[in-house]
């Protein structure tokens, strides 16, 4: 199949650009998801990347093709994550000025983490609320000082760079040892969609009979709804958790190639996700970032399909803070349907909250969560209650016993103003 791009993207220029920048990254043989469906699950872990995460590619693909008058005057970029932690790494290597904006809200493990891949080639600006703030006044500096932007997805040479990552998966499936596989589905992550239009259009070149499957978070839906409306969209307000996948609008020339290049578009629950990336730590100690996990997470939906078949899910990066564990894991118990809370109006008399533990409560159910809110004078008071089950089928029990000895209850649901507030 040809595409529009064919006579713009030229991957072996950028395969050779890359050879001795970027890691050839493994695709490695996974016998835990291989055994659970019945197929070849093969991932292409660019979590190993010397920056941990793809972005590098693109990145060092454009800057490395800028004519040399240009490159000397400097680059600028707009990023939070992974973008700037790839051109910050291809300043120290070309040996040019980078300036790097970040908004003021961002970790400082981030930028700590750029900082340390750039050294003294690049200076760090801290500017606005937002990442639109933030790319609106990095594109104002540039022009003001005759710089070169270089964009985190919506360029040809970015996403030329990307494809490289194609480029190796086709190559390592067809090793010279005897063992060559046929690609029969690739699930690659979706943000604004520099890859997915990358490796797209070099599979759609070089194995055109492989379905390429796109995945998005689900509170971050912009490809998705671009397909749907026939043209890019911005998004009002999109959940930012799966924050290396999460834009509020995918770029006009990703979104030209990706319309021709992917065979499915699929939202991913973000506890989902994070379900993803706790049973890769705990069963093959692989630690992704939330993008990162998407292209696993989405492998339910599929498991019919697939079955038999051989399968590459590209694994996008590993730039996860340790901090965000916690929630990941919270995210992860409410999806699973074991965690519940619960506003829940004890009488205040002695041995009230003793009889709900002891009446209501399961054999192995468990309070993570008290938070009690006395208020005088009255007959009843709230109390903030979390609960851990050991099974999803816990919850009917706990329900029905609520029930049946009267607690005078509110249940919050993630979706609920109340949630975000109190919990």
């Amino acid at each position: 199949m040809n595409t529009t791009s064919d006579t713009i993207l030229d991957f072996a220029a950028a395969a050779q650009r890359l050879k001795n920048v970027v890691n050839r990254t493994p695709l490695t043989y996974n016998l835990n998801l291989s055994k659970k469906y019945q197929c070849n699950v093969f991932l292409k872990r660019e979590d190993l990347q010397v920056v941990r995460s793809y972005k590098i590619r693109g990145a060092y693909n454009m800057m490395s093709s800028l004519p040399a008058a240009q490159l000397q005057r400097g680059v600028v970029c707009a990023s939070a994550g992974n973008h700037a932690q790839g051109f910050a790494y291809s300043c120290k290597k070309l040996n040019t000025k980078g300036v790097v904006f970040m908004p003021v809200i961002t970790p400082n493990q981030k930028i700590t983490q750029t900082k340390m891949f750039g050294e003294d080639n690049i200076t760090v600006k801290l500017v606005g609320d937002t990442f639109d703030d933030c790319a609106i006044a990095a594109k104002k500096y540039t022009e003001e000082n005759g710089m070169v932007f270089i964009p985190p997805f919506d360029h040809y040479k970015i996403i030329e760079g990307q494809a490289t990552v194609g480029v190796e998966i086709v190559e390592q499936l067809n090793e010279d040892d005897g063992s060559a596989y046929t690609c029969d589905y690739l699930f690659v992550p979706v943000g604004g969609g520099g890859l997915s239009a990358g490796v797209g259009s070099y599979f759609k070149t070089f194995s055109p009979k492989t379905k390429i499957i796109g995945l998005e978070p689900e509170g971050a839906p912009s490809m998705y709804e671009a397909l749907k409306a026939g043209q890019p969209v911005t998004l009002d307000t999109i959940e930012r958790f799966v924050d290396g996948a999460a834009v509020k609008r995918v770029g006009d020339i990703t979104f030209k190639i990706a319309k021709e290049v992917l065979d499915d578009m699929r939202l991913v629950p973000e506890g989902k996700v994070c379900s993803t990336i706790l049973k890769l730590y705990n069963e093959d100690a692989i630690v992704v970032e939330p993008a990162g996990a998407l292209s696993i997470a989405a492998l339910d939906d599929f498991a019919n399909e697939i079955k038999g078949k051989t399968i590459v899910c590209v694994v996008s990066g590993s730039n996860n803070d340790i901090d965000r564990m916690q929630e990941i894991k919270e995210r992860s118990l409410q999806y699973e349907g074991l965690k519940h809370y619960f506003l829940i109006r004890f009488a205040q008399r002695p041995g009230a909250l003793k009889e709900f533990v002891n009446r209501v409560l399961g054999e192995h159910d468990d309070i993570t969560r008290f938070e009690y809110f006395q208020k005088h004078n009255k007959e009843t008071g709230p109390a903030l209650v979390g609960i851990e089950l050991q099974t999803k089928e816990d919850y009917e029990v706990l329900m029905n016993n609520l029930k049946k000895y009267h607690i005078n209850y509110t249940e919050l649901k993630s979706e609920d103003n109340a949630f975000g507030y109190l919990v």
